[in-house]
């Protein structure tokens, strides 16, 4: 009996152990408070937060593209999935989609990497995201994207897209919206930057390298040794036409994106940030 009793209290010890290890692992895997990324939530978190006041939906879209010898071909991606999450973060009320990494681009056997999505596809692809949001119990939808694909003059698809839902379920209250700006600040960025001494350039060039660099937390997404000769197609300063006689590089970089920089990286981001979540506050009163 005493033998009994030893093993018993000894496996009472342990089943509270492994109780204890058992909690704690579940308490380390709950999510943070200020989690806003959908694919990381378990659905009673995600209805938790909507209940709790997060029934703004963030739909970006990324895009696969060569963006240089120097960049990765996910860029959009890791440049975008970051300035949403912070995005949803800022405005308090927003949970962010999976960021989609497919939109429309140029593709070429000389400079593989790119995959398209024309235009159209992506303008029933948005809809359809959109609706499923409303579905889903959101009450405002936010389109926006990090590549300039679709968003071509009045907002391209993307506006088409969050005008068609916004009309079908007007009467639901519901507000669906299409915001450029953490797209469009890029230009207000250039103008800046070239009226400080640095070279023009657009895809692959500073802009693009310089986010890139400052998100590059692990080594993978630059390869700073090919930064220092990130020289491609020439590109006009803003206003002025491009040189027929220029001679092309083709490489996926257009302009000089030799200059990037962390620290210019972090001006652009921040711009990005600031232009976007302005934009949604102003546009969902």
């Amino acid at each position: 009996m005493r033998k009994f009793a030893v093993t018993a209290a000894a496996f009472a010890l342990l089943a509270g152990s492994q109780f204890a290890v058992v909690s704690s692992a579940h308490a380390a895997a709950a999510p943070k408070a200020d989690q806003v990324e959908m694919e990381l939530m378990t659905w009673p978190e995600l209805k938790a937060a909507m209940a709790a006041g997060k029934t703004t939906a963030i739909i970006y879209t990324g895009g696969t593209e060569q963006r240089g010898p120097q960049n990765v071909i996910g860029g959009h991606q890791f440049m975008g999935k970051p300035l949403a999450l912070d995005i949803a973060r800022k405005l308090g009320n927003a949970i962010v989609f999976p960021v989609m990494p497919y939109t429309p681009t140029g593709m070429s056997k000389d400079l593989p990497g790119s995959i398209n999505l024309s235009a159209d596809v992506l303008q029933l692809v948005l809809e359809q995201l959109a609706e499923g949001a409303i579905v889903n119990g959101f009450k405002n939808v936010v389109l926006a994207g990090d590549s300039g694909g679709g968003q071509g003059p009045n907002g391209g698809v993307y506006a088409a897209a969050a005008k068609k839902v916004q009309e079908k379920h007007a009467a639901e209250g519901v507000k669906v919206i299409f915001a450029d700006q953490s797209y469009a600040v890029n230009n207000e960025f250039l103008k800046q930057i070239v009226a400080e001494g640095y070279p023009m350039s657009t895809h692959g060039g500073i802009p693009d390298t310089s986010l890139m660099m400052l998100l590059d937390k692990d080594g993978t997404l630059v390869r700073k040794d090919l930064v220092a000769t990130a020289l491609g197609d020439p590109v006009p300063p803003p206003g002025q036409k491009p040189d027929p006689n220029a001679k092309r590089v083709n490489n996926g970089i257009s302009g000089d994106g030799r200059r990037s920089s962390v620290e210019l990286g972090k001006r652009l981001y921040d711009m990005k940030l600031n232009a976007a979540v302005t934009q949604i506050q102003a546009m969902l009163k």
